[in-house]
């Protein structure tokens, strides 16, 4: 009885994966690294237009007001009494980090004030209210 062997190596070629998977796993961490995130308020706010309005690069604490009032920190509503301790949280987090008031254009000054006020109360100096540019 004649046997014949079949050589395994020539029916079964199997390219290496490896590598490629590799190169896919870096540029993976490539993007994740390099990719930019726009925290937002949470809120939809109609902000002001004004010629001067300049955009903020840096990583920023977002505070929102609507037009009712209701104060919009974290993605979350904040009583007026707690916005400082909102502020001292978020600013132990990210030290460098300046506040940035998305106040909505029919909300009244006084709340914006208020803000203002419990996040100089906070230790936050560099405070800015957010603004479209004028076209």
């Amino acid at each position: 009885m004649r046997r014949r062997h079949i050589n395994q190596e020539s029916e079964e070629t199997l390219i290496d994966m490896t590598p490629m998977l590799d190169i896919v796993f870096i540029m993976l961490i490539f993007f994740i690294v390099t990719t930019s995130f726009v925290k937002e308020s949470g809120i939809s706010i109609n902000r002001p237009a004004a010629a001067s309005a300049v955009q903020a690069d840096k990583g920023n604490i977002m505070v929102a007001i609507k037009p009712d009032g209701a104060i919009w920190i974290d993605r979350r509503v904040v009583d007026i009494r707690a916005v400082r301790a909102n502020i001292e949280k978020l600013r132990a987090e990210n030290p460098e980090s300046a506040v940035v008031i998305q106040s909505d254009s029919d909300a009244r000054t006084g709340v914006l004030v208020r803000v203002m006020d419990q996040i100089r109360m906070a230790g936050v100096d560099n405070i800015s209210i957010a603004a479209d540019q004028v076209p």
